[in-house]
């Protein structure tokens, strides 16, 4: 969990993925819409995927893709981003975490 965690906080946006989540593919994207560039972990080609995924699950990320950390802190998933993004609540979140400028 620790390693997740320090991973997480190593950039603005960071998120774990799997290359074949299709879900995980359509959030990369639209994060990257707004201008931030998210460090991508994809857990089935890292060679500690699985202890990363093992961790993901500890922390309450049920899918554990895709796993979205802003500002250092994990917002969650797939459905807390497109809640945030409906509320136009992300930019200003992006914006927060230094991962773009208006």
């Amino acid at each position: 969990m620790d390693m997740v965690m320090k991973l997480g906080a190593t950039s603005g946006v960071v998120i774990f993925s799997k290359s074949s989540c299709c879900i995980s593919h359509s959030i990369e994207t639209l994060i990257r819409s707004f201008g931030a560039n998210p460090i991508i972990y994809e857990l089935d080609t890292h060679p500690n995927g699985k202890q990363m995924e093992k961790a993901l699950m500890e922390l309450g990320c049920h899918p554990s893709v895709p796993a979205i950390f802003i500002g250092k802190e994990l917002v969650g998933g797939a459905n807390e981003i497109m809640s945030l993004n409906v509320r136009g609540k992300l930019k200003q979140l992006l914006i927060r975490a230094n991962a773009i400028w208006v």
